[in-house]
């Protein structure tokens, strides 16, 4: 039932609790990625120099292809009913996976933390808008509000969760589409077409932040939702209904947002600050009430998957408490970053892209580590030694954890992050390619290397060790 309480946590889901199709994966991936919130990276991937022809082609393959890893690890779950920081210990070891959870449970807490700053900046300016206040009183009250629903989705759980995307998806379906179309004679193609081409490392960098901006940010998570489907369930259903139902809206949401920023400079440079609330500004005022609505579910509906997310995360470090107390405390962590961002932070984009950038690195690594694992595996996991060291998948798997960490330290290493000061030390690997401030720097080069490095190290290394384990 929606309204009662999820008892599962990180154990195998029981053979009488799987339910499902694959399709029913389209309604919460599609819930969390149809925001308006995804216009904004129109302006966002035009920043790196591209023409909108180039960034069109990046963004499509950027978020496809991202969203598709994600497809690949909701298999999994398919295949061990189990959460996604839970089958990953079948690559790292029990033990070992401890780095990966971290990892997991800092990324989902900061994206909650950005959608709902996100959610509460847009609700602020919709009723500054409207006269309706707008300052600091009503950001409190918007940031109290949203946090409410959010946190009860977490503590809830899975449900209320997959109960909330449906309802999400109708609503914010047709009202962007009405969005978009109220906003549509704001485009001026000359201006668009006029945007000049960048040269091969800004489309580079573009592919990269698409891809970390999308798909690498959910792969963490990927499979706590097709933990439920029954065994019988068609993998390849669940990988096409998970990688349709996330792209689809960002994929029609960029294209719009690239002719709009690419029309309007001022409107680009506004969208660094307050994103959502930048789009509010293009509409009539009888359209506010109802792009506010939009607006805040969209967010709203991707806040609920990472919470839900970063309470397991959570529990997977070792965390002795119920899930529900896990996605209480994820909250409350939420509501303080939400804070930062709405009061303290002086721009958006500045906080988003060392964060997108910096927790891309090392999350890139993990997901090649174990997207070769779930390629070398051909029967389903052993539920039960999942839950046990002395099992079959060991308590570490040293040369996965080595993989992750020379991955992030290499990686690191090929990123840069001019939006934060804090992150300058960044780049260090650099100088071959022209240092910090050449044509390079800007490319991130060190997501796709971590990625890579991750992939083809596990390939190499544990074809062996992964054939033992499913001979025992």
């Amino acid at each position: 039932m929606a309204t009662s309480i999820e008892l599962n946590a990180l154990n195998t889901i029981d053979e009488s609790e799987r339910h499902g199709r694959p399709r029913d994966l389209f309604w919460p991936w599609f819930a969390a990625n149809v925001s308006v919130f995804g216009l904004g990276y129109g302006s966002w991937l035009l920043a790196f120099a591209v023409s909108f022809w180039q960034a069109v082609a990046v963004g499509v393959v950027g978020i496809v292809v991202s969203f598709l890893f994600c497809g690949f690890i909701s298999l999994a779950g398919r295949r061990g009913s189990a959460p996604t920081m839970v089958l990953s210990r079948a690559a790292f070891g029990v033990e070992g996976n401890r780095l990966p959870s971290l990892l997991s449970w800092i990324l989902t807490v900061g994206w909650e933390t950005v959608l709902v700053s996100l959610a509460t900046l847009a609700a602020a300016t919709v009723l500054g808008e409207l006269g309706w206040g707008g300052g600091t009183v009503t950001q409190a009250v918007t940031l109290v509000v949203v946090a409410l629903v959010v946190v009860a989705a977490g503590v809830f759980g899975f449900h209320l969760v997959m109960r909330l995307q449906q309802v999400i998806t109708v609503l914010t379906a047709v009202l962007t589409v009405v969005y978009v179309a109220l906003v549509a004679h704001h485009i001026d193609w000359a201006s668009v077409m006029s945007v000049p081409a960048g040269g091969m490392p800004q489309v580079i960098g573009g592919l990269v932040f698409m891809m970390t901006g999308f798909g690498l940010g959910w792969v963490n998570m990927a499979a706590d939702y097709s933990r439920y489907l029954p065994r019988s369930a068609s993998g390849p259903g669940v990988v096409g209904w998970t990688t349709f139902g996330a792209a689809l809206p960002p994929v029609l949401l960029l294209t719009a947002g690239l002719l709009l920023a690419g029309s309007d400079p001022a409107l680009s440079a506004a969208i660094d600050v307050d994103p959502i609330g930048a789009l509010a500004t293009l509409l009539p005022t009888w359209f506010l009430v109802p792009f506010a609505i939009v607006a805040l579910a969209g967010l709203v509906g991707g806040a609920a998957l990472d919470i839900y997310s970063s309470g397991l995360a959570l529990l997977s470090l070792g965390l002795p408490a119920p899930r529900w107390v896990a996605a209480a405390i994820d909250g409350a962590l939420m509501v303080l970053g939400a804070i930062y961002v709405v009061f303290v932070a002086e721009s958006f984009l500045g906080p988003f892209q060392g964060f997108l950038i910096t927790l891309g690195v090392p999350v890139a690594a993990w997901c090649g580590v174990l997207l070769a694992d779930i390629l070398l595996r051909r029967r389903d996991y052993a539920e039960a030694e999942l839950y046990d060291r002395r099992g079959r998948y060991g308590a570490v798997r040293w040369s996965a954890v080595a993989l992750v960490v020379g991955g992030t330290v290499i990686g690191w290493g090929l990123v840069t992050n001019a939006y934060a000061g804090w992150l300058g030390w960044q780049g260090y690997l650099l100088g071959p390619l022209g240092g910090r401030e050449g044509e390079w720097a800007w490319a991130n080069l060190g997501v796709l290397v971590a990625l890579v490095i991750g992939f083809v190290g596990t390939l190499v290394t544990t074809s062996g060790a992964v054939r033992r384990q499913e001979h025992r």
